[in-house]
């Protein structure tokens, strides 16, 4: 068994930000979700006791119809995701996994 030292451990972690449909082809809107979605994460991970290692976020922009899931709990909003890598002691149990945080 290959033992992982503290300083390798690493998780992933989402964080959120939702906005106004009729500005889902503004792009200048869509990176200040992007940065929201990415200070969420931030955050959540250092409200976990973890840091967010630079440079590993990646998004993911839901509009209105682009999906197959029924999305009745946010219609007519911009969805951003955005996707980043934990760093520190235990963060290796943290994984975003479905819609949310495990």
């Amino acid at each position: 068994m290959r033992k992982i030292s503290p300083m390798n451990e690493s998780g992933t972690l989402f964080g959120w930000a939702f906005g106004d449909s009729s500005r889902a082809g503004d792009e200048e809107y869509l990176d200040q979700l992007r940065r929201d979605a990415l200070a969420n994460a931030t955050q959540d991970a250092a409200s976990r006791g973890f840091d967010v290692e630079p440079g590993t976020e990646s998004y993911t922009v839901i509009k209105p119809g682009d999906t197959l899931a029924d999305d009745d709990k946010t219609p007519d909003q911009v969805i951003v995701r955005s996707t980043v890598k934990l760093v520190g002691p235990g963060s290796d149990k943290v994984h975003a996994e479905g819609p949310m945080n495990g």
